[in-house]
């Protein structure tokens, strides 16, 4: 600030009161407002949390992260991933979940020259797991795998059908999705066509995995008494039911000593688990993509497990200022790690799999993030990989358009996958 300590200790009229003394009673009597000079005034960009946007970002925000691979005490990479990827699982409240649950096939088709699985799985706690496994109908042997992460959307009563399907006898709104995000596709079906295997999960509370209205007390059900999601109405109440449970959900993960990152990363894992365990799947060949709930999915599990050998995230990579200053009030609550901004920023999350192949696609319209930011991320993810000895192993794209993973998306992605798990 132009103006030192004393001179804002003069100006208040605070100047006499000394660190304890003077008159408490009075100034409490008369309490005095504080008008600063305007050459005391630090100039700021509007942004979600005003004047006290620039304070928070200057916490921890306005220099490298502790952690970050791009500080010149870091050389030894095996060292820094082993760590931060210790350190990422501790500040989630990492679950780590040892069970491998028994998979049942609930039925098997032949759709578009596909073999078409069904399956469910029990997990530890709420009710079972559904997920779909598709493959060419004629394949034989071993074939490279990508598990397929459906995206957010806001929309919690669908999971694995926003990006796979196993019939043309779709509901309009599963319809209405493919072609709002993916330019009428089911992606996953898509992929599985030139050559994979591709499991598709319902993620933690989406989907089967979804908290059910009838299973919470009624005072928190905002008044909904049918329950009949055949009704499209229904399912349209559901949803903004449950985007306002997201508060509710997070804030109580909190309390039970863990988060929101660890539950969807701890199932995403079991679902990598039953992908992997097949007998027709390659397991030194192994990836994984999704668009925005399933780019962060995607962040989160090819940042930290290392059984992912390429992984695609699309329409979701920013820096936490961005979060911080601009759009938090966009996002989910599955994104935030407490304390960590401290330490990586988010791309570097990601950049933990380094030197493995990695690719970011975005949209240049994205309303979810500033383009700056996404910029900005290119450049904190090309860095590391570079510093790595793996810049020929990242990629970076911007799409014209909205927020989506359409066509032309589509077959970079599946052109980068073809490269690293088919070469």
């Amino acid at each position: 600030m132009a103006a030192n300590r004393r001179d804002f200790i003069k100006y208040s009229g605070l100047a006499g009161l000394g660190m304890f003394g003077g008159d408490f009673g009075m100034l409490l009597a008369h309490p005095v407002h504080l008008e600063l000079p305007n050459d005391m005034q630090e100039p700021f960009e509007k942004n979600q949390l005003g004047p006290y946007g620039p304070w928070a970002k200057s916490l921890f925000l306005d220099e490298l992260p502790k952690m970050s691979f791009r500080r010149d005490t870091y050389t030894d990479l095996e060292a820094w991933k082993n760590t931060g990827v210790s350190l990422v699982k501790e500040r989630m409240g990492y679950l780590g979940l040892d069970t491998k649950p028994k998979v049942k096939v609930l039925r098997s088709v032949v759709f578009e020259g596909l073999l078409c699985e069904e399956i469910s799985y029990q997990l530890p706690y709420g009710n079972p797991t559904r997920a779909l496994i598709l493959k060419p109908e004629n394949a034989k042997g071993k074939l490279p795998a990508v598990l397929g992460l459906h995206c957010h959307g806001g929309n919690k009563f669908l999971g694995l059908d926003k990006i796979a399907k196993i019939g043309n006898d779709i509901p309009d709104y599963v319809q209405e999705h493919h072609q709002a995000y993916y330019e009428g596709k089911a992606w996953a079906n898509e992929l599985a066509k030139r050559g994979y295997v591709v499991m598709v999960n319902d993620a933690f509370a989406f989907g089967s995995r979804r908290v059910m209205l009838e299973d919470v007390p009624e005072e928190r059900r905002r008044g909904i008494v049918d329950f009949d999601m055949t009704k499209r109405t229904n399912i349209d109440a559901y949803n903004a039911w449950a985007s306002d449970h997201e508060h509710i959900m997070a804030r109580s993960l909190f309390s039970a000593g863990t988060s929101w990152p660890a539950v969807y990363l701890a199932e995403d894992q079991v679902a990598l688990d039953i992908l992997a365990d097949r007998a027709d799947v390659d397991t030194g060949r192994i990836g994984c993509a999704g668009l925005s709930g399933g780019g962060l999915r995607t962040v989160m599990l090819g940042g930290l497990d290392p059984r992912i050998s390429c992984a695609i995230s699309v329409g979701f990579m920013t820096t936490w200022a961005d979060f911080l200053l601009n759009k938090s009030h966009t996002h989910t609550w599955m994104t935030y790690i407490p304390l960590l901004p401290r330490e990586l920023d988010f791309p570097e999350i990601f950049a933990l799999r380094a030197p493995k192949p990695t690719m970011v696609l975005n949209d240049i319209e994205d309303n979810l993030f500033t383009l700056e930011e996404m910029k900005k991320t290119d450049r904190i993810l090309s860095d590391i990989f570079k510093k790595a000895d793996a810049a020929d192993r990242y990629k970076c794209s911007f799409h014209p358009g909205p927020h989506k993973f359409d066509l032309a998306m589509q077959q970079e992605a599946f052109e980068w996958f073809d490269r690293w798990l088919k070469g």
